[in-house]
């Protein structure tokens, strides 16, 4: 399965009951498992969870600690990117230049990188060198 039929089949499982608004989510890792995650509304919006955030909970969860690749599927003319959060989520386990594939229904649509979806991210780096 491609990482686009996998973010595919995950956004199905969306739960958006609120917006109508289904996200899929895979990413893939050094080991080369495939991760994926959907939007989970909540009724108390916007308490929901993004699907790039499920997809890396469902990593962790099977001690997957490394991204090489990532895709973001919705139904938008406009390839949606992940939001700021789930930005930061992914530099968390990504270096600057894993690809990061946004797609519509009918496949990918644009490739950019993670350090081109949030230059300057705050990183372990941030953390050296303080005072404490």
């Amino acid at each position: 399965m491609t990482l686009f039929e996998a973010a595919k089949a995950a956004r199905e499982n969306a739960y958006a009951p609120y917006s109508n608004f289904k996200v899929g989510a895979a990413v893939r890792t050094d080991a080369g498992e495939v991760f994926t995650g959907c939007n989970v509304e909540n009724v108390a919006y916007p308490e929901g969870t993004c699907a790039e955030a499920g997809a890396l909970a469902a990593m962790a969860v099977a001690g997957g600690r490394k991204v090489v690749e990532v895709l973001v599927i919705a139904d938008s003319s406009d390839p949606i990117p992940p939001c700021g959060g789930c930005r930061q989520k992914l530099a968390e386990f990504a270096s600057g230049d894993v690809p990061v594939t946004l797609a519509d229904l009918h496949g990918p649509r644009t490739k950019t990188t993670v350090a081109a979806l949030l230059p300057g991210a705050f990183t372990t780096h941030h953390l050296e060198d303080r005072d404490v």
